[in-house]
Protein backbone atom coordinates (compact mmCIF):
# COMPACT_ATOMS: atom_id res chain seq x y z
CA UNK A 1 0.00 0.00 0.00
CA UNK A 2 1.55 3.72 -1.20
CA UNK A 3 1.31 5.75 1.75
CA UNK A 4 0.98 8.94 1.37
CA UNK A 5 -0.22 12.47 3.45
CA UNK A 6 -3.29 14.13 3.26
CA UNK A 7 -4.88 16.30 0.56
CA UNK A 8 -4.36 19.21 2.93
CA UNK A 9 -0.50 18.76 3.75
CA UNK A 10 0.47 17.32 0.04
CA UNK A 11 -1.05 21.04 -1.26
CA UNK A 12 1.15 22.89 1.69
CA UNK A 13 3.92 21.15 0.56
CA UNK A 14 3.42 21.42 -3.24
CA UNK A 15 1.64 25.09 -3.00
CA UNK A 16 5.04 27.54 -3.03
CA UNK A 17 8.48 26.61 -3.04
CA UNK A 18 10.84 27.75 -0.53
CA UNK A 19 13.39 29.15 -1.75
CA UNK A 20 15.34 30.20 1.71
CA UNK A 21 14.12 29.43 5.04
CA UNK A 22 16.21 32.07 6.26
CA UNK A 23 13.90 34.75 6.29
CA UNK A 24 10.80 33.00 8.29
CA UNK A 25 14.21 32.57 11.33
CA UNK A 26 13.88 36.62 11.58
CA UNK A 27 13.16 37.45 15.19
CA UNK A 28 9.00 37.79 16.85
CA UNK A 29 8.13 40.77 19.20
CA UNK A 30 9.86 38.28 21.98
CA UNK A 31 12.90 38.59 20.29
CA UNK A 32 12.56 34.77 19.97
CA UNK A 33 13.41 32.94 16.55
CA UNK A 34 10.25 30.74 14.91
CA UNK A 35 10.83 27.60 14.27
CA UNK A 36 11.47 27.64 9.90
CA UNK A 37 12.55 24.17 7.59
CA UNK A 38 15.96 23.98 6.79
CA UNK A 39 16.75 23.73 2.89
CA UNK A 40 16.56 19.74 3.45
CA UNK A 41 13.40 19.49 4.95
CA UNK A 42 11.88 21.56 2.13
CA UNK A 43 13.33 19.48 -0.51
CA UNK A 44 11.37 16.64 1.58
CA UNK A 45 8.33 18.01 1.65
CA UNK A 46 8.79 18.95 -2.00
CA UNK A 47 9.68 15.59 -2.92
CA UNK A 48 6.56 14.27 -0.74
CA UNK A 49 9.41 12.04 1.65
CA UNK A 50 7.78 9.67 3.69
CA UNK A 51 9.26 8.58 6.97
CA UNK A 52 8.62 5.07 7.84
CA UNK A 53 8.76 4.28 10.85
CA UNK A 54 7.71 8.06 11.33
CA UNK A 55 9.73 10.94 13.13
CA UNK A 56 8.92 11.43 16.76
CA UNK A 57 8.85 14.53 19.27
CA UNK A 58 11.40 16.66 17.76
CA UNK A 59 10.22 16.12 14.03
CA UNK A 60 9.87 19.29 13.57
CA UNK A 61 13.00 21.34 14.43
CA UNK A 62 12.68 23.92 17.38
CA UNK A 63 9.44 22.28 18.16
CA UNK A 64 8.48 19.62 20.77
CA UNK A 65 5.75 17.08 20.56
CA UNK A 66 5.47 15.82 24.09
CA UNK A 67 2.54 13.36 23.25
CA UNK A 68 2.30 11.23 20.19
CA UNK A 69 -0.50 9.00 20.19
CA UNK A 70 0.65 5.12 19.20
CA UNK A 71 -0.07 3.28 16.26
CA UNK A 72 0.98 5.52 13.76
CA UNK A 73 3.20 3.75 10.58
CA UNK A 74 4.51 6.58 8.53
CA UNK A 75 5.16 10.29 8.56
CA UNK A 76 6.52 13.48 6.58
CA UNK A 77 7.35 16.81 6.56
CA UNK A 78 5.22 19.62 5.44
CA UNK A 79 6.27 22.88 4.15
CA UNK A 80 4.95 25.98 2.22
CA UNK A 81 5.36 29.34 2.26
CA UNK A 82 2.57 32.77 0.75
CA UNK A 83 1.11 35.32 1.29
CA UNK A 84 3.88 36.25 3.81
CA UNK A 85 3.47 32.73 5.99
CA UNK A 86 5.77 30.03 6.68
CA UNK A 87 4.51 26.59 7.10
CA UNK A 88 6.29 24.25 8.74
CA UNK A 89 4.91 20.77 10.19
CA UNK A 90 4.70 16.82 10.39
CA UNK A 91 2.27 14.44 9.44
CA UNK A 92 1.50 11.48 11.18
CA UNK A 93 -0.50 8.72 9.86
CA UNK A 94 -1.39 5.18 10.11
CA UNK A 95 -1.72 2.44 7.21
CA UNK A 96 -5.75 2.51 6.50
CA UNK A 97 -7.04 4.89 3.92
CA UNK A 98 -8.30 8.21 4.30
CA UNK A 99 -11.85 7.15 4.20
CA UNK A 100 -11.74 4.94 6.67
CA UNK A 101 -13.32 6.63 9.79
CA UNK A 102 -10.58 4.29 12.41
CA UNK A 103 -7.91 6.16 10.56
CA UNK A 104 -5.45 7.72 12.55
CA UNK A 105 -3.71 11.19 11.73
CA UNK A 106 -1.97 13.97 13.72
CA UNK A 107 -0.82 17.29 11.53
CA UNK A 108 1.39 19.73 13.97
CA UNK A 109 2.46 22.89 12.34
CA UNK A 110 4.15 25.67 12.96
CA UNK A 111 3.69 29.47 11.11
CA UNK A 112 5.69 32.00 11.22
CA UNK A 113 3.20 34.93 10.26
CA UNK A 114 4.72 38.51 11.89
CA UNK A 115 0.77 39.60 11.76
CA UNK A 116 -0.41 37.04 14.29
CA UNK A 117 -0.36 38.88 18.11
CA UNK A 118 -3.71 37.49 19.88
CA UNK A 119 -6.36 34.70 19.63
CA UNK A 120 -8.71 36.57 16.86
CA UNK A 121 -6.06 37.44 14.50
CA UNK A 122 -6.31 33.51 13.40
CA UNK A 123 -9.81 34.28 12.00
CA UNK A 124 -7.86 35.93 8.86
CA UNK A 125 -4.78 33.45 9.03
CA UNK A 126 -3.88 33.73 5.73
CA UNK A 127 -2.98 29.88 5.06
CA UNK A 128 -5.15 27.54 1.62
CA UNK A 129 -6.08 24.90 4.30
CA UNK A 130 -6.40 24.92 7.85
CA UNK A 131 -8.62 28.12 7.78
CA UNK A 132 -10.64 29.32 10.87
CA UNK A 133 -13.54 30.31 8.99
CA UNK A 134 -16.97 29.09 9.51
CA UNK A 135 -18.25 27.44 12.63
CA UNK A 136 -14.90 28.36 14.94
CA UNK A 137 -15.16 28.42 18.62
CA UNK A 138 -12.97 29.74 21.46
CA UNK A 139 -12.31 27.08 24.17
CA UNK A 140 -9.24 26.16 26.43
CA UNK A 141 -7.86 22.97 25.34
CA UNK A 142 -4.54 20.94 27.38
CA UNK A 143 -4.27 24.42 29.27
CA UNK A 144 -4.19 27.00 26.26
CA UNK A 145 -7.10 28.98 24.96
CA UNK A 146 -7.47 28.03 21.61
CA UNK A 147 -9.42 28.83 18.31
CA UNK A 148 -11.50 25.09 17.37
CA UNK A 149 -13.71 23.81 14.71
CA UNK A 150 -14.55 20.61 13.51
CA UNK A 151 -11.92 19.49 10.45
CA UNK A 152 -13.63 19.24 7.36
CA UNK A 153 -12.95 19.16 3.70
CA UNK A 154 -9.38 18.38 2.80
CA UNK A 155 -8.60 18.07 6.92
CA UNK A 156 -10.57 15.42 7.40
CA UNK A 157 -12.91 14.42 10.47
CA UNK A 158 -11.52 15.28 13.20
CA UNK A 159 -10.71 18.70 15.32
CA UNK A 160 -8.66 21.28 14.45
CA UNK A 161 -7.41 23.72 16.90
CA UNK A 162 -4.90 26.55 16.53
CA UNK A 163 -3.17 29.49 18.64
CA UNK A 164 -0.57 32.06 19.12
CA UNK A 165 2.39 30.90 20.55
CA UNK A 166 3.68 34.23 20.37
CA UNK A 167 3.65 37.38 18.45
CA UNK A 168 4.25 36.17 14.86
CA UNK A 169 4.13 32.31 16.10
CA UNK A 170 1.46 30.22 15.42
CA UNK A 171 0.93 26.76 16.40
CA UNK A 172 -2.26 24.72 14.77
CA UNK A 173 -2.84 21.12 15.12
CA UNK A 174 -5.46 18.71 13.47
CA UNK A 175 -6.49 15.61 14.73
CA UNK A 176 -8.48 12.72 12.69
CA UNK A 177 -11.35 11.30 15.09
CA UNK A 178 -10.16 8.34 17.00
CA UNK A 179 -7.54 10.64 18.59
CA UNK A 180 -10.00 13.71 19.39
CA UNK A 181 -10.09 11.80 23.09
CA UNK A 182 -6.12 12.96 23.50
CA UNK A 183 -5.96 16.44 21.79
CA UNK A 184 -5.70 17.89 25.83
CA UNK A 185 -2.49 15.83 26.20
CA UNK A 186 -1.43 16.72 22.53
CA UNK A 187 -1.71 20.31 22.70
CA UNK A 188 -0.84 20.49 26.21
CA UNK A 189 2.33 18.77 25.01
CA UNK A 190 3.48 20.76 22.15
CA UNK A 191 6.69 23.05 23.37
CA UNK A 192 8.59 25.73 21.60
CA UNK A 193 11.86 27.19 22.79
Amino acid sequence: MTKTLTAAALAVASATTLSAASSAHAATGSGAACPAPSRAEIRRSNDTRIDEPPRGATAIKGVRVGHIPKGFTYGGVVTGRHDGVTEYGYQWGDDRANADPAQRSLWVRVLCWPDAERLTNLRRLPVTYGTFTGDVRTATIGGRRVLTKEGDGALGAGRYVGWVERKGVVVTVMASTPLVAELGRIVAGVRLP
